[in-house]
C-alpha cells in the first residue's frame, strides 16, 4: 500500500483541533508520514500537549518563527547569553517544555524534501514560510524561510502580506511547496504551491494536505473550537 503523507498548517497550540483533524482526515500512525509545517507553539493553548502529541506520532516538522521565539530564549540560557525578551505568552512555552520536547524543536530543519509525491513524480519541499524565488534552496536566508510572506515589485523579499505579491504566486517549480504562516491570505494555491495556515488559532480552520502517489492532492480541515487569540495580538 502507497504510503500518504499528511502536512499540517500551522498548529500554534491548539492540541485539540490537531487531534480532531487526525481524526477526521483517518490518519493511521502505522502507515501515513505526518509533517508539520511549524509553528507548533505559542498563541494557542496547550503548546506542550502539541509537541507531545507530535513526537508520540513520530511526526516530522520544519521550524517556524513562533518555534524560533522559543529556541533563542533556549540557546541564551544554555550559552549564558543574555535572553532576549519575550512576552507573557512565549516565556510560558518556556516555562512548560520538557528536555525532549526541547530536543524534539531543536532537531527541526527550515526546510524539507520529500521526494516523488509532487506533480507528475516530481518532489515536494515544506518551509514554514517561504522560499526566495531568486535564490538557490542552499543559499536561502534562513529570517526568509520562517518569516518572508511577499515579494515586492523590485523582486525583495518582505514579511508582509500588503507589501507585494505572494511569494508562492510567483514560485516557478519544478518542486511543489507547502508551507504556512500567512494565516492572512488563509488557503493559498498556486501552481506550484500550497499555503496552509487557515488560521485555527485565530477562530478560523486547521487544515492539512494529502499527498499519495499517484494521486490527486486532498485537503482535510475542521473549524477551531473558539478564537484563542485575537489577531495582531501576540507576535
Amino acid at each position: 500500500m502507497s504510503q500518504r503523507t499528511l502536512i499540517v498548517g500551522d498548529v500554534h497550540g491548539c492540541a485539540n483541533e490537531l487531534q480532531g483533524l487526525l481524526e477526521h482526515a483517518r490518519f493511521r500512525p502505522d502507515s501515513d508520514r505526518l509533517i508539520l509545517v511549524g509553528d507548533l507553539v505559542a498563541k494557542g493553548p496547550r503548546s506542550r500537549a502539541v509537541v507531545e502529541l507530535a513526537r508520540s506520532l513520530g511526526a516530522l516538522t520544519v521550524r517556524g518563527n513562533h518555534d524560533e521565539h522559543v529556541l533563542r530564549w533556549r540557546r541564551a540560557v544554555q550559552t549564558g547569553a543574555p535572553r532576549p525578551e519575550l512576552k507573557r505568552d512565549h516565556r510560558a512555552v518556556c516555562d512548560d517544555l520538557d528536555e525532549p520536547d526541547w530536543a524534539y524543536l531543536e532537531g527541526a530543519p527550515l526546510w524539507r524534501r520529500v521526494r516523488g509525491l509532487g506533480p507528475d513524480g516530481g518532489d515536494v519541499l515544506v518551509v514554514h514560510a517561504g522560499f526566495d524565488p531568486q535564490v538557490v534552496l542552499e543559499g536561502q536566508d534562513p529570517a526568509n524561510l520562517m518569516n518572508m510572506r511577499s515579494i515586492r515589485t523590485n523582486g525583495s523579499v518582505s514579511k508582509r502580506a500588503d507589501d507585494g505579491v505572494p511569494w508562492a504566486s510567483v514560485w516557478p517549480g519544478p518542486e511543489l511547496v507547502v508551507f504556512g504562516h500567512d494565516a492572512i491570505r488563509k488557503l493559498q494555491r498556486h501552481p506550484h504551491a500550497f499555503g496552509l495556515d487557515t488560521g485555527c488559532v485565530y477562530g478560523g480552520e486547521l487544515t492539512a494536505l494529502a499527498l499519495e502517489p499517484h494521486a490527486a492532492p486532498r485537503l482535510h480541515s475542521v473549524r477551531a473550537e473558539r478564537v484563542w487569540c485575537v489577531p495582531g495580538g501576540a507576535p
